[in-house]
């Protein structure tokens, strides 16, 4: 009788189960869809830093150069103005810093900041 039992008892998902993981699953393809974006953004931004460090001598070039290729790649977040241009060793280093909101539900903000 305790074999018979045994091998009656169902396994899997409930449909409460189901419907949470569902749930689970559409908040994190959301969230991820709202985000590409940004993690798009800061891609071409870091190359168009670098790309404007290389070009540029001095500040001013380097500035004009980063705001030609915001204007090429679409990029909002931040303008030439907002590089901290610096120089190593020679060497014309560009950098940047600033922070980018995602609206999820209510009062609830996913934040990301970048800095480079």
């Amino acid at each position: 009788m305790k074999n018979l039992a045994s091998r009656s008892r169902q396994r899997g998902l409930s449909f409460i189960g189901l419907v949470f993981l569902v749930a689970i699953l559409v908040a994190v393809v959301g969230i991820g869809a709202q985000s590409l974006p940004v993690l798009l953004e800061y891609q071409a931004i870091t190359k168009a830093a670098s790309k404007a460090a290389a070009e540029g001598n001095t500040v001013a070039e380097v500035k004009a150069s980063f705001d030609r290729s915001a204007a090429i790649d679409d990029i909002k977040s931040i303008t030439g103005a907002d590089l901290q241009v610096t120089k190593v060793n020679d060497k014309v280093v560009a950098g940047f810093e600033y922070s980018r909101d995602i609206h999820l539900v209510g009062p609830a903000y996913l934040v990301y900041r970048f800095k480079k």
